[in-house]
């Protein structure tokens, strides 16, 4: 991968003299009258000085060999200087981002293949902005356009696509501005930032990525994995009780290519994997249960093999049998919860991923941004002993690659890590171009999928307890829940391991006070908000959970496992369908 580096600012005349007056008498005889450099010995100084980092900086010209570069380029020169509808604004800034996508899927069901695809597509994303840096058009329809591009790189088709696709955004935008302009004359309170940050351009080409898959290998071992409920002889006596058993492999390769008005020209590549596994039956009451599981990573390396992948789906199964016999959870608890590690990352995710970003208030509020945690700047959002971060540049953790890091983001700023929440209180949002009050600059975190628009996206989110606090083993947290159980009087708490679709528990188990435990079904997790996440966290563990969650915009968070002093669980009461009327096929 290239570094980003920025093309060096030359000083003045007065601090490169102060410089040289520094320097040993053999060079200084080499200056002009007064110590003041001559101009020979300037041009060698700077030659000297600039010419390492220079030389391995890229340039436009070293993009336009790039044959798609090259006619992004020349579309992107073009419309700045033509476009432009006569008694109306030209665009002060336009952007054109194409994205080459190829993905590779392969499905299988009940131990057969059901079918494989694989696709290529390249898809051109236009943005164009009228009015200026302080209040542009964006906002609404005024955002861009969409347009597929062609995939063998003929110039003119490719500069037609983004042709199309500029006019369109043009239109959009005049449109938007208007309504923008028409908006603000009807409220009092003027915007609390200005709607475009001014980022410094880079040049930055990464060597495109390839996909190299053995696609039939792939094909048989999901086929064999979703087959093992049947073949497996140490889960197979459960068979006839498996009502869909379902496996899946995925993998994508992205190469990005974004250029914009500024001077920025970005290249970069990325792949991503994952098997996924899915298993589910009925208990005797017709309610529904199911197991599912994916590995995922930034390289084939990074998901597991397949005999782990084989250990995890034989876990899966073998839980279904004791889910079965499982009994019903009581109908409403309230009292201490212990999440799993691997709970705890789904939770952070939905509670707190989304509520540290910032994005534009609604025109006419004093608001900073929008979301939960939109008036806690400088408040306390976790307990004193918990720390977030967001580290895109973290591309492996306990020997796992995250696929959520990355160098630049998808409007051409360099990555940032991002001290989120410090001891507990919220220091800082992740913020992409568009600006909010405290906030006038991008920290790198302007991520969009395939088609979308760039948004303020986690990248590597990182919890951690401090150690000297409330750190604990898993041996002193499970005796801190059973402590908390005798002093309240009660007879039994509970400890979620996994957790499904809207903080579901997949795997709940009571624990009893001898700290014998039983496995429960039924749940929902209640009151689990952001008001439990700043209040309701007495203890963390000390281990983190990496969970990778791949998507149109990979994300990771790594977390510790969390004990709640006070959740409310309770029965979930769905409706129950009948029981298949026969048994399945031998």
């Amino acid at each position: 991968m290239n570094p980003v580096r920025s093309l060096p600012v030359i000083a003045a005349s007065g601090l490169l003299a102060a410089f040289i007056s520094r320097v040993p008498h053999p060079f200084r005889v080499l200056c002009g009258k007064g110590g003041r450099p001559s101009h020979l010995v300037t041009a060698l100084f700077l030659l000297a000085t600039f010419a390492a980092p220079l030389a391995g900086q890229p340039t436009r010209a070293d993009a336009e060999k790039d044959p798609v570069f090259k006619a992004m380029l020349q579309e992107l020169d073009r419309s700045m200087s033509q476009l432009q509808l006569p008694g109306f604004q030209k665009p002060f800034f336009i952007q054109y981002r194409i994205v080459d996508v190829e993905d590779f899927e392969t499905k299988a069901a009940f131990g057969a293949n059901e079918g494989s695809q694989h696709n290529h597509a390249r898809i051109a994303r236009v943005t164009v902005r009228i009015g200026d840096y302080k209040t542009d058009s964006s906002g609404g329809r005024g955002d861009g356009a969409l347009e597929l591009a062609a995939l063998d790189n003929d110039p003119i088709a490719l500069r037609s696509a983004l042709w199309t696709a500029t006019d369109q955004a043009y239109k959009n935008a005049l449109a938007a501005y208007a309504q923008k302009q028409a908006a603000l004359k009807q409220v009092q309170t003027p915007p609390q930032a200005d709607d475009f940050s001014k980022e410094k351009p880079i040049v930055s080409l990464e060597t495109p990525l390839t996909l190299t898959l053995d696609q039939s290998a792939w094909e048989n071992r999901v086929a064999r994995d979703c087959g093992l409920y049947r073949n497996d002889p140490s889960v197979n006596s459960a068979r006839h009780d498996v009502q869909y058993s379902s496996a899946t492999f995925h993998a994508r390769l992205t190469t990005t290519r974004l250029v914009n008005s500024e001077g920025t020209i970005v290249r970069k590549s990325a792949t991503g994997y994952q098997e996924s596994y899915g298993v589910g039956t009925q208990a005797a009451d017709g309610m529904r249960l199911d197991r599912s599981f994916a590995t995922t990573g930034a390289t084939l390396k990074d998901i597991e093999t397949p005999q782990a992948f084989q250990k995890h789906a034989e876990g899966l199964i073998a839980s279904l049998s004791d889910l079965r016999k499982a009994p019903l959870v009581e109908e409403e608890y309230h009292g201490p919860v212990l999440l799993s590690s691997d709970a705890s990352t789904d939770t952070l995710r939905t509670l707190a991923a989304g509520a540290v970003v910032a994005t534009r208030p609604p025109l006419g509020t004093e608001a900073r941004t929008n979301g939960p945690f939109a008036n806690s700047y400088h408040a306390r959002v976790l307990p004193e002993f918990l720390d977030i971060e967001d580290d895109p540049g973290l591309r492996s953790f306990d020997g796992k690659g995250l696929v959520g890091a990355y160098a630049i983001d998808d409007e051409g700023v360099p990555a940032q890590t991002v001290n989120l929440v410090t001891d507990g209180q919220l220091e800082n949002y992740l913020i992409a171009r568009e600006p909010v009050r405290d906030f006038p600059q991008s920290n790198g975190h302007g991520r969009a999928g395939v088609t979308g628009l760039p948004h303020p996206t986690i990248g590597v989110m990182k919890v951690t307890a401090k150690p000297a606090a409330a750190a604990l083993s898993d041996e002193a947290l499970n005796r801190k829940l059973l402590d908390m159980a005798k002093d309240r009087g009660l007879k039994s708490v509970y400890y979620a391991a996994t957790l499904g679709p809207g903080l579901a528990p997949r795997l709940l188990y009571r624990i009893n006070q001898d700290g014998t435990r039983e496995l429960v079904r039924g749940a929902i997790l209640d009151d689990l908000d952001q008001r439990a996440l700043r209040s309701g966290i007495v203890a963390a563990g000390q281990d983190l959970w990496v969970a990778n969650y791949s998507g149109d915009v990979p994300q990771t968070v790594l977390a510790p496992a969390l004990l709640f002093d006070d959740v409310t669980i309770r029965r979930a009461n769905e409706k129950n369908d009948k029981l298949p009327f026969y048994p399945p096929p031998e």
